[in-house]
């Protein structure tokens, strides 16, 4: 009994020497880290419209991403040997991507903050900087403290520092949050609000740009920002790395050459705007029409299947369709976006963001297209099923080559409105980064200072779109009228 219990002495104190290293071991990796080592790639995901963080320049005759945050992304990349992929995407998506594992990390001048915390990890910061109030030229002096702002209207960036600093500190105001900070600055000059709330650097670029804003001599108690690289939680050598390459920067002061960096890019004024931006506008083009013509192509698939499901005698495929149809027909398509983009990726599905815009604009699509199939079968007089039943053919014949002819003409003038109302409702997949007209103009905003212009030259490009459709639908119809 003693020799027993001996032995199993000897045996625990074998696996208590052994697990330390096996927990130290444990500490030394982490799954995401392998990963980038694996592929030899670093993701990095961001919102390209703040500069001089980041933002879109013309680099050698290309559009590239650029900014301070790039050279950052880039110095950590170079540091852990692999190379960098940025993943472009609005930035309330960001944190949502991260943590479905779409991306690595977020450098996208986040903040640390306590509701971040609970959802993800922050690096050491690499960046302090004050937060400034911007407000129109006229209205310099007449904001001097926070306390000034009560019954006054004021913008910030969803989501952010910015937002929480306008209702925390600025007394009574009626605060406006919005994605974007050409959005806001737009609202600025054309009296929506009074002031925005940015930060200094991006407040300084926006005074250097336009003569109609200016710095009011606010000053906030919180009014410190820490810059930090977003993280997933438990990834203990990734945090490392990032921590070692963000040390060198300090130790170095390598930020103030990358600041400098893009300052230059920011300011160059060796083209015309729509030298510099035309290509942005038909990028963006060439993706919203591939948007419309796949959503409607794969809606018109689904949304016919559904039609005849809906149509069906069987209880079971019936309810299934009408549950579909008005779950779809019932919730945003910007939600709807959400789940196809984030929810393949917890299933483990790593779609592109073009393809997951792709499907939810088909899926949602189809549940339009199928009330308009369903109403275009029963317009089809009922005497066609019976003549083709006296012919001798079943029900799914007559259905193939006698209604569905007739009610695919019978819905074309729809199905062509379908078509013109995707091409302006894809613009919600913009959020997510599809390269659409909407982000597009988004990009030209941001790089161009402009918050104006670039929305006007779009509502033109999408008239255009819509009424060359609009009319080639109809001399289609007037086709097969003769045809009659």
């Amino acid at each position: 009994m003693k020799q027993k219990a001996t032995a199993f002495l000897a045996i625990l104190m074998l696996l208590a020497s052994i697990f330390p290293f096996v927990s130290a071991q444990a500490e030394e990796t982490d799954p995401i880290y392998e990963r980038i080592q694996q592929s030899g790639e670093l993701v990095v995901g961001l919102s390209a419209d703040y500069g001089p963080y980041e933002f879109h320049a013309e680099v050698d005759g290309k559009d590239k991403i650029v900014g301070f945050d790039i050279s950052i992304a880039e110095k950590i990349a170079k540091d852990m040997g692999v190379k960098l992929k940025v993943e472009e995407l609005g930035f309330d998506a960001l944190l949502g991507a991260l943590k479905t594992g779409k991306i690595d990390m977020v450098i996208s001048g986040m903040s640390i903050t306590e509701e971040r915390l609970k959802e993800v990890d922050f690096s050491d910061p690499y960046y302090i900087v004050k937060q400034k109030v911007l407000v129109r030229k006229d209205d310099a002096n007449k904001f001097k403290s926070t306390a000034d702002f009560n019954g006054v209207p004021v913008g910030a960036q969803k989501q952010t520092t910015q937002e929480d600093l306008a209702k925390n500190e600025m007394t009574g105001s009626e605060v406006t949050s919005l994605q974007k900070v050409p959005d806001l600055i737009n609202n600025l000059i054309n009296q929506k609000i009074d002031a925005v709330v940015l930060e200094e650097p991006i407040a300084e670029a926006y005074v250097q740009q336009s003569d109609n804003v200016a710095i009011a001599p606010v000053e906030f108690e919180q009014g410190e920002k820490v810059t930090a690289i977003a993280l997933s939680k438990d990834t203990p050598v990734l945090k490392q790395h990032v921590n070692e390459s963000i040390a060198e920067i300090n130790d170095q002061n390598l930020l103030d050459g990358y600041l400098k960096d893009a300052n230059k890019l920011m300011f160059q004024e060796d083209q015309t705007f729509f030298q510099k931006y035309l290509p942005y506008y038909l990028t963006g083009a060439k993706y919203t029409i591939l948007l419309a013509f796949v959503g409607v192509l794969f809606g018109m698939i689904v949304g016919s299947l559904l039609a005849l499901m809906k149509l069906s005698k069987n209880k079971i495929l019936r309810f299934l369709a009408i549950a579909y149809i008005e779950y779809v027909r019932g919730t945003p398509l910007l939600v709807q976006i959400f789940i196809v983009y984030f929810g393949t990726g917890v299933l483990g599905l790593d779609l592109s963001k073009l393809v997951a815009g792709c499907i939810a604009v088909s899926l949602n699509s189809g549940a339009y297209v199928a009330e308009i199939v369903r109403a275009g079968i029963n317009a089809v007089n009922k005497g066609q099923t019976e003549a083709a039943r006296s012919l001798g053919m079943n029900q799914k014949e007559a259905m193939r080559y006698i209604v569905f002819p007739q009610a695919i003409k019978n819905i074309l003038p729809a199905l062509g409105n379908e078509f013109v109302t995707i091409i302006k409702e894809s613009s919600v997949v913009s959020v997510i980064g599809v390269s659409e007209l909407i982000f597009q103009t988004g990009v030209v905003q941001g790089a161009s200072f402009k918050p104006f212009l670039p929305y006007v030259i779009v509502s033109l490009i999408y008239f255009v779109m819509t009424f060359c459709i609009s009319r080639l639908l109809g001399l289609a119809e007037r086709r097969l009228g003769v045809n009659d």
